[in-house]
């Protein structure tokens, strides 16, 4: 292969990506590509430079010391390429997209990456929606949203790209008292709820009798009545609000596994719910990159 003189950004995101999450899977699933096609980009662009840039085993991926070299100004030419893009669409893209997301993940990371979306993109209206996974599952299926993110168990993921994956902890106020003699407190969602069912299955699995003392389908009202001490909750970690704690190994309570939300588009996006797709997918990788460093 000749030597690359004019390099192509879409070879530098791949390593970028690849560099990023540490592996071609996630990679692949963050940029919506095959792995098969990340590879042959990684390797195009490994000949046209003429450098070994990633070192590749059975468990991980990571740059090679010409790759360590290369990836500072990689990322400089992929944010600069899609700042320029941003710029040249932003006054031509207009409309409306149409999201549905849980009210526990609306709540944290999702405003800030909504919030950069709409200063770039004055002209797009969005239209937020948070509900329980089941119903903006059903919804979505009626076509009511252009996209949705959604609560799956990470053994069972099939459509959609994984955008975020966090361990799940028991939380309570600190003046709840908790014996091992009495059934668990619950404070849940009602049914089907992904974060109910698991509390549940685990506690049903170590045979630790339980009960639920509040039910509600506002997050706003399922803290009010843990921060009341009227029973235990299930939240992701990152998400434990002020004047609550995680009590994982307190009164013997079981281990729970972790959470995943994955981002499902409906066919024939339009051209600012696409530009919306992508915005979330990278946001939240960003987010995730800077949470584990």
């Amino acid at each position: 292969m000749a030597r690359l003189y004019n390099l192509d950004v879409d070879l530098l995101r791949a390593l970028v990506s690849i560099a990023d999450l540490g592996s071609f899977t996630r990679a692949a699933d963050a940029l919506l590509r095959r792995q098969s096609t990340l590879s042959l980009q990684i390797k195009r662009l490994e000949e046209g430079l003429g450098k070994r840039l990633l070192d590749r085993t059975s468990r991980h991926v990571k740059l090679t010391a010409d790759g360590e070299a290369l990836i500072g100004r990689a990322r400089q030419m992929v944010e600069l390429n899609d700042t320029l893009v941003s710029s040249v669409e932003a006054p031509a893209l207009a409309g409306t997209v149409r999201l549905g997301t849980p009210e526990d993940f609306a709540t944290t990371h999702l405003p800030q990456v909504l919030a950069r979306f709409a200063q770039a993109y004055p002209s797009v209206q969005l239209e937020v929606t948070c509900d329980l996974t089941l119903t903006l599952m059903g919804r979505f299926r009626q076509g009511d949203f252009d996209l949705v993110l959604v609560k799956r168990e990470p053994e069972r993921s099939g459509r959609g790209v994984r955008v975020w994956r966090e361990p799940l902890v028991w939380v309570a106020a600190e003046k709840l008292a908790l014996r091992g003699s009495e059934p668990l407190p619950l404070v849940v969602s009602p049914p089907p709820c992904v974060y109910r069912k698991r509390a549940t299955d685990s506690l049903s699995r170590l045979r630790r009798p339980w009960r639920v003392a509040y039910s509600c389908a506002s997050l706003a009202g399922q803290h009010a009545a843990v921060k009341a001490g009227l029973g235990v909750t299930v939240l992701p970690k990152d998400m434990v609000p002020a004047g609550l704690a995680a009590i994982e190994r307190r009164a013997g309570l079981p281990d729970l596994h972790d959470t995943e939300i994955a981002l499902l588009a409906a066919r024939g996006l339009s051209a600012p719910a696409d530009r919306l797709r992508e915005h979330i997918v990278r946001s939240l990788e960003t987010i995730a990159e800077v949470r584990e460093t």
